[in-house]
C-alpha cells in the first residue's frame, strides 16, 4: 500500500526561474528516498522499487548522493571477515 504526500517548497524566484524545464517532483522524490536510504530507513531494494529502478541502476544514483553501496558496521564487517569459507 502507498500513500500520496504533497510537499510545498518555498524557493527564491531566481532559483525557480532556473528550474522551469526540470521535473521537480522527480528530483525531490529522488533526493528524499536517497536520504531515507542514507538513514537506513529503507533498504536498497525498497529504494529501487520506490524510484522504479533496478538495483543495478540504483548503485550509480547512490554514488551520486555519496551513499556507500556496502554499508556495514564494524561488528558486521568483522563477522563477515571471520566467517569460514566453504571448502570444496
Amino acid at each position: 500500500m502507498s500513500r500520496r504526500l504533497n510537499l510545498e517548497l518555498e524557493l527564491p524566484d531566481d532559483i525557480v526561474a532556473g528550474l522551469q524545464d526540470e521535473d521537480l517532483t522527480s528530483k525531490a522524490k529522488e533526493a528524499f528516498v536517497m536520504e531515507l536510504l542514507r538513514e537506513h530507513r529503507v533498504s536498497q531494494g525498497k529504494a529501487a522499487a520506490i524510484l522504479r529502478l533496478s538495483r543495478e541502476d540504483l548503485f550509480p544514483l547512490m554514488t551520486k548522493y555519496r551513499i556507500p553501496v556496502i554499508d556495514l558496521t564494524d561488528e558486521e564487517l568483522s563477522e563477515e571477515l571471520n566467517k569460514s569459507l566453504p571448502h570444496g
